[in-house]
């Protein structure tokens, strides 16, 4: 029972830091060759966790050097075009000007169904409005509708725009952030100061506090909404 217990530690560590080495990618953003190893890996690892008699070392041996294969293929994709495009693949067009490129359609095996859906999900139904459609390396379809059926913009109107950056998170489950406190040059006075004017004595009782590029403070209690 224990022996299982440990092995299964093990492996799951070792699962998290290989996976942890290859990236932050979702599997929906994984390209062909990292899909495979993440699959194989987790092959790998569940063989010695079910079967006690199989040495921990022919689980982990197998999965370090597919990690190393991984680390390699992304090294070279990374440095040479050429190879990044044998690896990777290249993106495919299967709409150029309201048109359906059949002949890309069949090269990527690509289905009118297919692509009727993902228009729909891109919120664009009819494909004349679509100035380009591309299949990228990782599956997923980027569109680019004609000019005339784009969302219009404060650009478009010619409208100034106030600069809008990232908040910076203050507070976290209660745990005051701060390094993000010490980037807008304020501190932990200025904090309770400043939750104190809306009646929270005490951070641990924030949730979530934010604050953004205009120097306004948000902030969540918990179980506010249960008080409520």
């Amino acid at each position: 029972m224990l022996v299982s217990f440990a092995r299964t530690l093990i492996l799951y560590s070792i699962v998290i830091i290989v996976m942890r080495i290859m990236g932050k990618r979702q599997i929906g953003q994984l390209q062909p060759f990292e899909l495979a190893v993440a699959i194989m890996i987790s092959e790998l690892a569940a063989v010695p966790m079910q079967n006690t008699g199989i040495p921990l070392t022919n689980g982990i041996i197998p999965i370090i050097t597919l990690l190393i294969a991984q680390v390699t293929l992304s090294f070279i994709s990374l440095k040479n075009l050429k190879a990044r495009g044998i690896i990777c693949g290249k993106p495919s067009v299967l709409v150029e000007n309201g048109k359906i490129i059949e002949t890309n359609m069949r090269n990527e095996m690509y289905t009118l169904n297919d692509l009727l859906e993902q228009l729909r999900i891109k919120n664009v139904p009819n494909i004349a409005d679509v100035e380009f459609a591309i299949l990228e390396t990782n599956g997923q379809l980027s569109v680019i509708p004609k000019s005339q059926k784009r969302a219009v913009n404060a650009e478009d109107l010619q409208l100034p725009t106030k600069y809008e950056g990232l908040p910076l998170d203050l507070i976290i489950d209660g745990q005051i952030e701060y390094k993000n406190l010490k980037k807008a040059g304020l501190d932990e006075i200025w904090l309770s100061r400043e939750l104190a004017k809306s009646g929270v004595t005490r951070t641990r009782d924030v949730l979530f506090a934010s604050l953004d590029t205009n120097g306004s403070l948000y902030f969540h209690k918990k179980h506010e909404e249960r008080e409520k």
